[in-house]
């Protein structure tokens, strides 16, 4: 009898130490050693805090703003509360669930045979309820890993709507910026045309040209005129859309720095693609949504399994309300109970089938964020490369068609050339410097595209130093 004992607590011990169900394991990915558009080598971008990139003391108040007030973020911070709030619950699982019951007859007492010891519904009673599910299968212990894992994903997806939220703010920004720029180039490039024109009607009544040169250089005020209006439209709504990132409603937008006179590292080093998997929270939160689909596959097991629970009900009972507290009521019983699947077995085989197709398309997601991460970097990479390598050619554009603008300019006052030459010097110029200034925001915005993509920036450490550094420093 001592041996079947001992035998029976050893089985049970082995069984609450099992879980049905696979165990969780990083899926294998295979990953370049180096990223091939990477130029240097060094300590990865992704590493400084973005305080550091974005050197922008007005932008970086701007972020603060965002971080503390954007709508989106406030809805990832609630549901990280949410889950972590339906993790406890399900731990709650691990513990005795315990209830209490009471009554009193509507009518007094009435005439009824009575269980002995037990109470019925025309008696006065108090009763505690004892429920306690033995985890032998671990289904509560995979719920519990699921639960865990839904949590997880939540957090990273907080991160994740953090570094978008900053990288998004740092875009809009320097989209502001540049066409803060060329609306300055196209008011220039007008009151230019508008002195032309001036010019050109002097000289058509003095019968120096004809009326067809008067008639494009109006024609040429006419679209620097167009061309200026469209970047105020554009103005506004970039400043309309960076408010929302703000969550505020629309207005007016303070600037800081100029494009041109924006800060940015010289160097950005990429670092090591293992650091990719590691770091960015889009991959982290594909990773725990495959933990937790892997554990309900668990669960669904463990429900085609019979649930043992520990069961007891202790309690006082009176057909007299007066007699309730004395003894000789009181009662309770213990034992176990036992319920499993029966007529419905076949139903919980295919919920497990669906729950195992469900970790497939999570695993093949998984595996897709992390294609597209890499491509992401790369695609960074060479923008930050090319467009530093073509603001520096049109920057010796501009200048050359500056000074062929100057001498077009020069010998048509003095009737030395006619006005085709300052007609396309000026377009030509006038073309040039609004590509510039694309180019240099460009170069800018794949910088910090390299930096979101390569996760920078996302630890809560770095995130809270963040919010609470200085207005100004």
């Amino acid at each position: 009898m001592v041996a079947l004992r001992i035998s029976l607590s050893v089985t049970l011990l082995w069984l609450a130490a099992c879980a049905m169900g696979p165990d969780y394991k990083r899926p294998k990915v295979p990953a370049p050693e180096t990223f091939r558009m990477a130029e240097i080598e060094g300590e990865s971008i992704a590493n400084l805090p973005w305080w550091e990139l974005l050197r922008d003391e007005e932008l970086q108040r701007l972020v603060r703003i965002a971080l503390n007030e954007n709508k989106d973020l406030k809805q990832a911070v609630a549901s990280v509360d949410e889950f972590q709030a339906r993790l406890y619950s399900a731990r709650m699982d691990f513990a005795p669930q315990i209830t209490t019951t009471a009554n009193a007859p509507a009518f007094g007492r009435l005439n009824v045979v009575n269980i002995p010891g037990f109470p019925t519904f025309t008696s006065y009673y108090l009763q505690g309820n004892l429920n306690w599910e033995l985890d032998i299968w671990g289904r509560v212990r995979r719920s519990n890993e699921a639960a865990r894992g839904d949590l997880l994903a939540r957090e990273e997806n907080r991160r994740a709507v953090i570094l978008t939220l900053v990288s998004g703010v740092a875009q809009s920004y320097f989209d502001l910026r540049q066409l803060d720029m060329q609306w300055d180039i196209a008011k220039r490039t007008l009151q230019s045309w508008e002195d032309s024109v001036k010019i050109a009607q002097a000289r058509l009544r003095q019968g120096m040209i004809p009326k067809l040169d008067a008639d494009q250089f109006e024609a040429e005020r006419a679209n620097a005129a167009a061309r200026s209006a469209e970047f105020e439209r554009q103005v506004v709504q970039k400043e309309n859309e960076l408010s929302v990132l703000l969550g505020r409603n629309p207005a007016a937008i303070t600037r800081g720095q100029m494009l041109t006179e924006q800060i940015m590292p010289p160097e950005v080093p990429a670092g090591l693609p293992s650091q990719l998997l590691q770091r960015r929270p889009d991959i982290l939160q594909s990773e725990q949504q495959l933990a937790a689909a892997t554990a309900r596959i668990g669960v669904a097991k463990a429900n085609r399994f019979p649930q043992i629970t520990l069961t007891g009900i202790l309690g006082l009972a009176s057909p007299q309300l007066s007699n309730l507290f004395r003894s000789g009521g009181e009662f309770g019983a213990a034992g176990l109970g036992l319920m499993g699947p029966l007529l419905n077995a076949q139903t919980l085989g295919f919920e497990q089938r669906a729950f195992e197709a469900q970790a497939r398309q999570v695993l093949a997601q998984y595996e897709q964020t992390i294609i597209v991460a890499f491509r992401e970097v790369e695609d960074a990479l060479v923008a930050v490369r090319t467009t530093r390598d073509q603001s520096h050619a049109q920057e010796a554009q501009v200048a050359a068609l500056q000074s062929a603008l100057h001498l077009a300019d020069l010998r048509y006052r003095g009737g030395l050339a006619n006005y085709l030459d300052v007609l396309t010097a000026k377009q030509g110029l006038f073309n040039a410097e609004l590509s510039l200034a694309a180019t240099r925001r460009l170069h800018l915005v794949s910088i910090v595209q390299l930096y979101r993509a390569l996760g920078g920036g996302w630890s809560p450490e770095n995130m809270a130093q963040g919010q609470a550094i200085p207005a100004s420093r």
